[in-house]
C-alpha cells in the first residue's frame, strides 16, 4: 500500500468492529497482512474462528474478561489495567519486527475511556506508523487527540435494535 489513512469507527450503534473486520477481511484477499488487538474482549466471538482460516489475518485478544468493567473490585482492574498494558506494549514494540499493512485496534476507545492506556499511547503509534500502514480504531467516545489525527471517521448510530426488546447477543451474528 502506497499511502496508509487512519480510520476511526466510533458511536453508540453497532456494527465498529464488524465494519473493520470487514475491511481486514478484504485486505486480506488482495494479499495484505492485517493485526487486529482487541481490547477487552475474550476469545469467544466468532470472528476468532472464522480468522484462524485465513492466511495474514491476526487476532490477539489482551485484557479479555468475563465480567463489564465497573463490575470489577480495585485489585481485578489493576491487574487488569497492569496486563493491558505489559500486552500492549509487548505487542506494539514488536510492530517493526513484522510486516503489517493494516492495523486494526478494536475497542481501543474502551481501553482509554477507562484508563487501561493513554491516548498519548495510540497517538504515538499513529505519528510513527510507517507510511503505507492503515491504523483502524473502533470504540465509542473518541478523544479530540485521535479525531484530529484521523482521515476518515465513522459514526455508528443506533435507530432501531432488537437487543432493545431484550433479545441478548447471537452466537454467529453479534458474537
Amino acid at each position: 500500500m502506497d499511502k496508509g489513512y487512519v480510520q476511526i469507527y466510533t458511536g453508540d450503534g453497532k456494527g465498529k468492529t464488524t465494519a473493520a473486520l470487514g475491511v481486514g477481511l478484504r485486505a486480506t484477499g488482495r494479499g495484505f497482512k492485517v493485526l487486529m488487538i482487541q481490547f477487552l474482549k475474550g476469545a469467544f466471538s466468532g470472528e476468532h474462528e472464522s480468522v484462524k482460516r485465513l492466511e495474514g489475518f491476526t487476532i490477539l485478544p489482551i485484557g479479555g474478561i468475563d465480567k463489564f468493567t465497573w463490575q470489577l473490585d480495585e485489585q481485578e482492574t489493576k491487574e487488569l489495567k497492569d496486563n493491558i498494558q505489559a500486552n500492549f506494549t509487548k505487542i506494539i514494540g514488536e510492530l517493526d519486527k513484522v510486516s503489517v499493512d493494516i492495523l486494526i485496534l478494536d475497542e481501543v476507545m474502551a481501553a482509554i475511556s477507562c484508563g487501561f492506556i493513554e491516548v498519548e499511547q495510540i497517538c504515538e503509534i499513529i505519528d510513527n506508523k510507517p507510511e503505507g500502514m492503515e491504523i483502524i480504531l473502533t470504540g465509542r467516545n473518541t478523544p479530540k487527540e485521535l479525531a484530529d489525527r484521523a482521515d476518515l471517521i465513522t459514526e455508528m448510530k443506533p435507530i432501531k435494535h432488537y437487543m432493545n426488546n431484550g433479545v441478548m447477543a447471537r452466537n454467529g451474528i453479534e458474537r
